[in-house]
């Protein structure tokens, strides 16, 4: 089992800021986890420590000094189940690390505008618990992927691409990515600020996305009765 540090916002510039998630994701065989919380940073560890596969245990560095409730007894937490960490019904919101944070605090505002959305911390993405989050756009029809890594070939366009797949005559909208851009990581601290992926850029996804579902559904009523009308004829 490998520790090793990722992200960006420590003002480390393009050589010391990547998110490494994707990169390790790509390799067979080999098991990602990236916690959000020192709740899980424990159970994880210490399931990464039993685990009999080589495993990445990556931890995003603004996440030191981050607090909550950790038990003092060992504790595992298994692979391969995603956190609920807030429940919703217009949207799905799926992320890792840093960006469960960022997207928790827009959540909070969306529902404020009548707004509810599940935020769904995937832990460990290799191996990647795509059930919670198929069955979670079931039930919204609506998803946006937070990912801090580059869009090209990431986490978030790993799950964009199987929900696309596996659950697209639930989605109500077309499905939503908020990432970095495809760029390395500025050392300008108000550019490394401008890239990562914020509560507002997360809050500003949603909104769209919903105001688009609204005129997505009209759009599809209205083709919906052209075609059966040509049926008829």
């Amino acid at each position: 089992m490998i520790r090793a540090m990722c992200g960006a916002g420590f003002r480390a510039a393009a050589q010391h800021s990547q998110m490494l998630t994707p990169v390790f994701t790509h390799i067979p065989g080999l098991k990602v986890v990236c916690p959000s919380n020192a709740y899980d940073a424990k159970g994880l560890l210490i399931q990464s420590i039993r685990d009999n596969d080589p495993v990445i245990f990556l931890e995003h560095k603004n996440l030191y000094g981050h607090e909550s409730e950790v038990p003092e007894e060992s504790y595992a937490i298994p692979f391969a189940e995603a956190n609920i960490v807030r429940e919703g019904k217009h949207a799905t919101i799926v992320t890792y690390g840093q960006t469960v944070h960022r997207s928790v605090e827009a959540a909070n505002v969306l529902a404020r505008e009548g707004v509810e959305c599940d935020v769904i911390d995937l832990r460990t993405l290799s191996p990647i618990d795509m059930d919670t989050v198929l069955e979670s756009v079931e039930n919204t029809g609506r998803l946006i992927c937070v990912d801090e890594a580059n869009p090209r070939c990431s986490i978030a366009a790993d799950v964009s691409a199987t929900v696309a797949q596996e659950a697209f005559d639930a989605l109500k909208a077309p499905i939503r990515m908020v990432t970095a851009p495809h760029t390395p990581v500025p050392f300008s601290p108000a550019l490394e600020d401008l890239t990562l992926p914020s509560a507002r850029m997360v809050f500003e996804a949603a909104k769209a996305l919903s105001q688009r579902s609204e005129r997505f559904l009209t759009v599809t009523i209205e083709r919906r009765k052209i075609a059966l009308t040509g049926d008829e004829l």
